[in-house]
């Protein structure tokens, strides 16, 4: 799509109010560095998770890591260009105590799990809703719960459960593009009711900005995104009611890697020596945090 001068100065603008750290209470500091020395120094290897490693894996000394650093609180960029961000300080913190070093490799989020089953990367971080449908490609550790949660500009009215004609942004390839919206357009349209015009984009700061600049009526995201752009740039936009449809975060493996069964442990290590609870509050996303890491929860039990 072709942008003309005023709107590209002014997405711009917006986009620097979306760079900046977390703000949800504290500030964090988070780092730019890897593993253990940057985010990971002050975690002590756990044996016994490491002791599960892969031997490939375990002979590298780290984990090649596939992540789409556009997605702010979770994992984004700093102004080195570095990933930051609270999944990437418990991405860091897993691979410390399996006694690992992180290599993140930025790639579009749909290019992550191809990349993964095609054994360019070891592991996959971003934000990846576990789904049946990905399961049926990747196996998922689950680490976080998040729900789908929608912004509109300051003052609107509007309902996530009757978006009919409206034009809501998203980032492409995430749940939100490629279920939730197709599956509320098909109903309004079953309805008789105008389609949702799906306004979809790279990048999450690409869809934010659309709303703050008045492109979208609306933007849906997973919960934690949508609370941390409307912080970024509350006088634009604000939360169109509570977060939905709540569901697992997982980090994605090879389907049938024993990689899976170490990440778990390390994990939940972290869960319970009180390390990941100290990261999620950091960053203010504690509200879904969870005590006990599984594996492929959207088709277990």
């Amino acid at each position: 799509m072709r942008w003309n001068r005023g709107f590209l100065a002014g997405t711009a603008i917006v986009a620097l109010a979306l760079t900046g750290c977390a703000g949800n209470g504290g500030e964090p500091t988070p780092s730019g560095t890897t593993g253990p020395g940057g985010n990971g120094s002050n975690v002590e290897v756990d044996e016994a998770a490491a002791a599960l490693l892969p031997d490939d894996i375990a002979s590298a000394g780290k984990l090649i890591i596939g992540v789409d650093p556009n997605y702010a609180p979770n994992e984004f960029k700093d102004e080195a260009g570095d990933p930051i961000g609270w999944a990437i300080e418990l991405t860091d913190a897993m691979a410390a105590k399996l006694g690992l070093t992180t290599d993140y490799r930025p790639s579009g989020f749909d290019r992550i799990l191809p990349s993964i089953t095609g054994g360019s990367y070891d592991l996959g971080m971003s934000s990846f809703t576990d789904t049946a449908e990905r399961e049926q490609q990747v196996d998922f550790v689950n680490y976080y719960e998040a729900g789908i949660q929608w912004a509109q500009p300051i003052g609107g009215n509007v309902n996530p459960d009757d978006a009919c004609g409206l034009t809501v942004s998203v980032q492409a390839t995430t749940y939100e593009e490629t279920e939730e919206l197709p599956a509320k357009s098909k109903a309004c349209v079953d309805a008789g009711k105008e389609p949702i015009n799906i306004l979809k984009f790279e990048t999450q700061d690409e869809a934010t900005n659309a709303l703050a600049l008045g492109r979208a009526d609306a933007m849906s995201a997973d919960s934690p995104i949508t609370q941390y752009a409307v912080s970024q740039v509350s006088d634009k936009i604000e939360l169109a009611g509570d977060a939905f449809d709540v569901a697992p975060y997982g980090m994605a493996v090879d389907k049938g890697s024993e990689l899976a069964k170490a990440v778990q442990a390390a994990l939940q290590s972290l869960v319970d020596d009180g390390t990941y609870e100290k990261i999620l509050k950091e960053w203010g996303v504690e509200a879904g945090g969870i005590s006990e890491i599984t594996i492929n929860a959207a088709t277990a039990g």
